[in-house]
């Protein structure tokens, strides 16, 4: 559902520079605007050579430079790495392979392997190389760089608002008093970044007043502000300060998914407005958040940027986990570097922190079934920075 949801959103072409276009995603496929390598190209510094040795030395040949053309048997051109190979070259013979004597005519054998590129080896002109819906990461940035662009069509970043909820949070310096530390607003910017959305700095507000008017108020001026997704966290259930509901309600809101069947994070909801804006409402213990967060959110903007469904990997268990009665549970896990196995953090509370700071993802542990260790389980990974690579 919020995959569909997130597809069925107008979400832009928009041209970046090259320098800007990392995190973003393909909004056309990359097609190559020439061969790759666009000439014969040297693979090595040594001798561009015609005919049978010796060689008669008769130019130069340098990367960013023309080459003329080897017109005679027993002639050479000397060549670095990366320049054009000149018409008439036989053979190239690595400088390491090749002697220079006092009248300075190069001998030398050419290696069995043909150390030069031909045109069109990595890529033919036309060719697609990437599809639409690929995420950007530097290594794309370097293709697309080498075929020729300058700029690349990519899929519009939806703003974000975060909304923090909860009168008794506190912004600044350490718990107390029965108030406690927001956890989340610091937080959330980094994994939406991640997801593929945007939060400016002026766009994390709160705490909003546990009253639902100031909720309708903070929903409304995110909106009005440009947000195109609104994530707020705590408020989901129904109990005496929860204004969310009542508050979507009152702005026309439709449910698309309304509580979850998994634990820690049940009460999280996903909604859509009139005007074609979502608001993830993410419960407010930490883990849980996060739990909704990956839950709705990252299908809702994998969809937005025609990207596919995140894919959950597969991890081998280290250490049991106990299951969550009928509902699905998220467990916390790390890689342990000794056997590659996942195992439960410690402190799973849905309110800590501890674990989720060292863990690389949640096991999903089927309802009514713990899990022991040799198992197998889907593992739904934290999301990761553009272009890191898991350590699964």
């Amino acid at each position: 559902m919020a995959y569909a949801a997130g597809r069925s959103a107008a979400a832009a072409r928009v041209e970046v520079p090259l320098a800007d276009a990392d995190g973003h995603t393909l909004a056309e496929p990359l097609v190559a605007r020439t061969d790759l390598p666009a000439f014969p190209t040297s693979s090595v510094d040594g001798w561009a050579v015609r005919g049978p040795a010796p060689w008669r030395v008769v130019g130069r040949v340098l990367a960013g430079a023309g080459a003329p053309s080897l017109a005679t048997d027993g002639t050479a051109m000397e060549i670095a790495t990366g320049a054009m190979v000149p018409a008439g070259t036989e053979e190239i013979v690595r400088i390491e392979d090749s002697r220079r004597n006092g009248d300075g005519l190069v001998t030398g054998v050419a290696r069995p392997v043909r150390d030069w590129r031909e045109p069109g080896e990595e890529a033919t002109r036309g060719e697609e190389l990437l599809p639409a819906g690929t995420p950007v990461t530097p290594g794309v940035v370097g293709l697309a760089a080498s075929c020729g662009y300058d700029t690349l069509p990519v899929r519009r970043v939806p703003d974000t608002a975060v909304l923090i909820f909860g009168d008794e949070l506190l912004t600044a310096g350490p718990p107390g008093a029965g108030r406690v530390r927001d956890a989340l607003g610091p937080q959330l910017p980094g994994w939406l970044g991640r997801l593929g959305a945007t939060v400016a700095n002026t766009a994390v507000l709160g705490p909003v007043e546990d009253t639902l008017e100031a909720h309708v108020l903070a929903i409304r001026g995110a909106l009005a502000g440009g947000a195109d997704l609104v994530c707020t966290t705590g408020g989901t259930m129904h109990g005496p300060v929860d204004h969310l509901h009542p508050a979507l309600r009152e702005l026309g809101a439709e449910y698309l998914v309304n509580t979850v069947a998994v634990r820690p994070g049940f009460p999280m909801l996903l909604a859509r407005f009139p005007e074609g804006q979502f608001l993830a409402g993410l419960p407010g213990n930490p883990q849980s958040a996060v739990v909704a967060l990956l839950s709705l959110v990252a299908p809702l903007l994998a969809g937005w940027h025609r990207r596919a469904k995140p894919a959950l990997a597969e991890v081998v268990v280290g250490g049991p986990i106990r299951s969550r009665g009928g509902d699905t549970h998220l467990a916390l896990v790390r890689i342990d570097v000794a056997d590659g196995r996942a195992h439960p953090v410690a402190h799973l509370g849905s309110s800590m922190l501890r674990g989720l700071a060292t863990a690389v993802g949640f096991a999903v542990v089927p309802p009514g079934t713990p899990a022991e260790p040799g198992d197998r389980l889907s593992l739904v990974p934290l999301p990761l920075l553009s272009g890191e690579r898991p350590c699964w």
